[in-house]
């Protein structure tokens, strides 16, 4: 066998996966599971890769780490694959992944911060982890307790970090954290996210593309929105917490946006960068959630011109205020999610019928698949080596993806099929 990185989650889980598997390199008896601890499917999915892992490698050296082992450390110590649990305050550190540790559980300490991650570089697109923790504490969400509080890495070292995944052949730089929009506020300098964005921009010239995660938009700072206006080198893609579209349901969750300054912000984007393009993620059948609250989030998703919805069937998780909350039943919230991504859908298969007939710039994935600035997914009607920029004429879409064109001798366009990933 060679080591195995197994990966569930959050992008910053991709990120601290492949500082991992540097810091393992050469260990072949080795088998590490980075669990997630969004919702509980989030563990029983961990816990079943640890199975698989054990019947597929026996005798191999089972270690679980991530937001689930430091959230429900007993879950994973407690099964008789896993040789060790890993929490937060070790899992980044390069003496955790020699061989002869001893079996041990996590206790969480927020005031015991692991050494900053590299960037996982999925060519041709690199991760560049910017913040973690959290200094919020909505009702329905462990990560705060799996990540500790809010910390920025120092805008000289992620510039650096951006110089060092350009020159490993990235084409893009993706911006990551948990709470990404709060960058800069622990660093005393009186610098926000849209200066580091500036700053990245104008340090790296020769960075094609700059792209941004999941943002809360009521963090968003003026310099960030200047710079969606100004930089065409920053993707027109912005992700967005929104998690619902009822006033009560985001009191109860502890937001900080209501539902009207969700779609004021989005007409605003919109009017500062015309081609911005929007995800979001969003919980069905919070606690409390009627009807008549689910179907104003259904129609938030519409309101606010969603492209990309992510759809998460509410979960309780351990320890937070909203698992104290009258529950709605599963069967419901179930037939809910169901409702959001079918709308999801819709409005997804509305945004590619909006790029029909235009030129695209795409940066090529491989396998016939490409993304589009706004991360529009693209099926080429040729295969393209991984990192290139192609221009690609849009001929249709097939709901999921837009299908890119090719001239024939006879000079008329055929729509490519590409392959899924």
């Amino acid at each position: 066998m060679s080591l195995d990185v197994i990966t569930f989650g959050c992008r910053l889980n991709a990120v601290d996966s492949e500082t991992i598997r540097a810091h393992a390199r050469g260990r072949d008896d080795l088998v590490v599971v980075n669990a997630c601890a969004v919702t509980a499917e989030a563990t029983r999915q961990a816990r079943q890769a640890v199975r698989r892992a054990a019947r597929a490698n026996p005798g191999a050296e089972i270690v679980v780490t991530g937001c689930g082992a430091e959230i429900e450390p007993h879950a994973f110590s407690s099964m008789p694959e896993v040789a060790r649990v890993v929490g937060a305050a070790d899992k980044l550190r390069p003496e955790t992944w020699g061989a002869g540790h001893e079996r041990a559980a996590p206790v969480a300490d927020a005031a015991i911060l692991p050494p900053p991650a590299e960037a996982a570089i999925l060519a041709p697109r690199a991760f560049v982890q910017v913040q973690t923790g959290c200094d919020h504490r909505c009702t329905f969400c462990v990560i705060p307790f799996g990540r500790g509080a809010s910390r920025s890495t120092p805008k000289a070292q992620v510039i650096a970090e951006v110089r060092r995944v350009l020159d490993r052949g990235a084409q893009e730089a993706v911006l990551t954290g948990v709470d990404l929009t709060s960058w800069g506020l622990d660093l005393g300098a009186g610098e926000r996210l849209g200066d580091l964005v500036r700053a990245v921009l104008a340090a790296v010239p020769e960075l094609p593309r700059l792209r941004l995660s999941s943002l809360d938009a009521v963090e968003i700072d003026d310099a960030l929105v200047r710079a969606f206006a100004e930089e065409e080198r920053l993707a027109p893609h912005l992700h967005l917490s929104l998690q619902s579209g009822d006033d009560m349901i985001l009191k109860r969750m502890k937001r900080r946006h209501s539902r009207a300054d969700a779609v004021r912000f989005c007409d605003g984007m919109r009017r500062a960068r015309p081609d911005v393009a929007f995800g979001c993620d969003v919980i069905a059948g919070f606690p409390t959630e009627t009807d008549a609250m689910f179907e104003n989030t259904r129609s938030a998703l519409e309101d606010c011109g969603i492209a990309y919805a992510h759809v998460f069937p509410y979960s309780v998780r351990p320890g937070v205020p909203a698992a104290r909350m009258p529950q709605v039943a599963g069967e419901i919230i179930k037939t809910r999610a169901a409702a959001l991504r079918a709308t999801g859908e819709a409005l997804l298969a509305r945004h590619l019928a909006g790029h029909v007939g235009r030129r695209l710039v795409v940066l090529s994935e491989g396998r016939g698949l490409a993304r589009a600035a706004d991360f529009a997914l693209v099926r080429l009607a040729a295969d393209t080596p991984k990192g290139a920029f192609v221009d690609v004429d849009v001929a249709g879409h097939d709901g999921r993806a837009l299908l890119a064109a090719e001239r024939g001798m006879d000079g008329a366009l055929r729509s490519g099929t590409g392959q899924s990933s």
